[in-house]
């Protein structure tokens, strides 16, 4: 049995367990928010620009291409969602129109499952009593598609802020260099520190979502991060010699 704090922690209204819910989608938008927008920098600093054009292509970066990323994780979602419902409403017309062939197929599915005579013919029965849970099984065990409690808007909505927040990582200095002017200060170097540290919490993150080793889930984000950095800086340190 849970304790209290346990209680609290995987309780369906506890604020814990909804941002669980979402985990997904917060380490998805921060990897690509960050991923491209340390692109950027490192393209900016390849090419010799100052803070002030760095700032101004990193957050026009953010914006457009967080907005872009979130609309598309809404419509995955709301497609998701859509494509449920359709083929449970195509599930009930089959209960009503086709019962001998529905009850049939409810049969073969617990047959599979190693039920047998009177235990069958039971199991059976029950299911097809209620045209909800005769629904519901062949949705889950026929067509192998589960209702997704996720709300669309909450999707894109947590995409887009998780891309703005681990994303401004890498600009961060470079504000501050803005605002201030820090002298004798090495703002790319900085950056890459700063954004290398999000990319470990990040790949942390991404790990206990696919449930695969802590790890390789940080250096695989760290490593396509530093590839898409590496690309960047090579293209723009080749740009500002041509264009010279």
């Amino acid at each position: 049995m849970l304790n209290k704090t346990e209680d609290k922690l995987h309780g369906s209204d506890s604020l814990f367990s909804r941002f669980q819910d979402y985990l997904g989608e917060f380490v998805y938008g921060g990897i690509d928010g960050c991923v491209t927008t340390f692109a950027v920098v490192a393209g900016a600093a390849g090419a010799g620009l100052d803070s002030a054009i760095v700032i101004i292509l990193g957050f026009a970066n953010l914006f457009a291409d967080g907005f872009a990323m979130s609309v598309g994780a809404y419509l995955s979602c709301k497609s998701e969602r859509d494509n449920y419902e359709k083929h449970k409403r195509i599930e009930y017309w089959e209960v009503e129109n086709m019962v001998g062939k529905e009850i049939d197929e409810v049969r073969d599915i617990f047959k599979e499952k190693g039920f047998e005579g009177d235990l069958l013919d039971k199991v059976v029965n029950v299911i097809i009593s209620d045209k909800d849970r005769w629904v519901e099984t062949m949705m889950r065990d026929e067509l192998q598609m589960l209702p997704s409690s996720k709300n669309p808007f909450t999707v894109g909505g947590m995409t887009f802020i998780s891309f703005l927040t681990v994303g401004f990582i890498p600009l961060f200095i470079y504000v501050l260099d803005y605002l201030f002017g820090l002298d004798n200060v090495n703002l790319f170097v900085y950056s890459s520190v700063l954004t290398f540290f999000a990319f470990c919490i990040i790949g942390f993150l991404k790990s206990y979502v696919n449930e695969t080793a802590r790890v390789k889930g940080i250096l695989e984000t760290v490593l396509l991060g530093g590839i898409a950095a590496t690309v960047a800086y090579v293209v723009g340190d080749i740009l500002e010699k041509i264009v010279k």
